[in-house]
């Protein structure tokens, strides 16, 4: 992005898009002013009051209904093109890019089927402790509502920070998902290379720029030296290159300031006595684009910076645990609670785990598994509200109460003059 702040009042700036590989800007668009916003934002209302409200603001969810259907339409016919764009955008590799773009189409009918499983739900009448009233609910949207969407998923998720402050002063609802530093517990009874692949997985898809990536590894230490000899041999597998290559599994980050981010935080925690185990620099295979080989840290304590903050790319820290109850206090040592993940052949073991984890995701013998119908969102400093399945439409809906009175005696509280 240009130096200029993007949406400054007044000020036109344009965003480059480089190409993460070769390092040459292949496109660029112009940033939206504050005028802008105000002026979309303006447009929107119109809309949603055009007609006293009939055209849109209070259609009928089988209405809207026909407006996702052919969005998610328009996706499939196009999922070549858009998945390229988001290639290039992102550096993500193409399978990745095209396994996206099908569930960018798999959102909108799945939201589709939602909007019409609404109207069914109009009116809902509730019981009441007097039999002199009936009552009902009807559930109305918002109204505009501003998103900001991530770039790594942005057809899919809705993020946002240091808004809040902002919305509170207008009173405005909000919902965040923000960062997060997911752990995922290795028990001693699990198939080795399974494991490894999730763990694996889990913390290097999407070159680990996902605010959910399990990144904190706690794994048994009867078995830690076993698994991470596993682990490393499965990441030596992973194909690094252009992200267009067949077969390619990591791509570039996002960013040069972002490599340099990552490259630093793997400089500090070599400093602050952990170990590297493995990767920790750009692949000797690579010498353009922001490439970062898949890392391992070791000898990790708890005060690290590698432990405590999100890194947001290929880096994966490790400590062991003896016991189920130190697991558990590791997994929680965190000022997020976005995703976690438990790995065990005992069942018994991963229910009272996932009990026990302070998050809002819980994959149990998985990691990072994402589906639109199954809610999406964390607690403590990971944010607040729901995304996706039938918890996130709640965000934009007004529930609004109905209470009428249906007996033929007047009501009776004061004397009749």
């Amino acid at each position: 992005m240009s130096s200029a702040a993007a949406g400054e009042k007044g000020i036109r700036v344009r965003i480059s898009n480089f190409n993460l590989k070769e390092l040459w800007i292949q496109s660029d668009i112009p940033a939206a002013t504050a005028e802008d916003v105000e002026a979309v934002v303006a447009a929107a209302r119109k809309a949603l009051t055009r007609n006293k409200g009939t055209e849109w603001g209070s259609a009928t969810g089988a209405h809207r209904a026909k407006y996702l259907r052919a969005i998610a339409s328009e996706v499939k016919e196009r999922k070549d093109k858009l998945a390229k764009l988001e290639v290039l955008d992102t550096g993500k590799p193409w399978d990745e890019a095209v396994s996206d773009i099908d569930e960018v189409a798999s959102c909108f009918e799945y939201y589709a089927d939602q909007a019409e499983a609404l109207d069914a739900k109009q009116k809902a009448p509730f019981s009441l402790s007097m039999d002199t009233f009936k009552a009902h609910v009807l559930k109305q949207p918002l109204g505009v509502v501003g998103l900001i969407t991530p770039w790594n998923y942005p057809l899919l998720m809705f993020t946002g920070s240091k808004i809040m402050s902002s919305a509170a002063q207008l009173v405005k609802p909000v919902t965040l998902k923000l960062g997060g530093k997911s752990p995922i517990i290795v028990f001693d009874d699990v198939e080795l290379d399974k494991a490894a692949e999730w763990t694996a997985f889990g913390c290097f898809c999407t070159t680990g720029q996902i605010c959910s990536a399990t990144s904190r590894l706690l794994v048994r230490e009867n078995i830690a030296t076993e698994f991470l000899d596993t682990l490393m041999k499965w990441i030596k597998n992973i194909k690094i290159s252009d992200p267009f290559e067949e077969g390619c599994r990591m791509g570039p980050v996002i960013s040069k300031g972002q490599y340099e981010k990552v490259m630093k935080f793997i400089a500090t925690a070599e400093s602050e006595g952990a170990t590297i185990l493995c990767g920790g620099s750009r692949p000797e295979h690579l010498t353009k684009g922001y490439f970062v080989e898949p890392t391992i840290v070791s000898d990790v304590s708890t005060s690290m910076q590698i432990w405590r903050e999100e890194v947001f790319g290929p880096v994966l820290c490790v400590k062991t645990f003896n016991s189920e109850d130190e697991a558990i206090e590791l997994a929680n040592d965190t000022h997020y609670g976005l995703g976690a993940a438990v790995i065990s052949k005992d069942l018994d073991r991963c229910e009272r785990v996932t009990k026990a984890l302070q998050a809002g995701i819980v994959w149990v013998n998985c990691s990072q598994p994402c589906f639109c119908q199954a809610p999406w969102g964390g607690i403590k400093r990971s944010g607040f509200g729901r995304d996706l399945g039938e918890w996130g439409i709640e965000n934009y809906l007004n529930i609004k109460q109905v209470t009428e009175y249906i007996s033929d005696e007047p009501w009776g509280w004061y004397k009749s003059p």
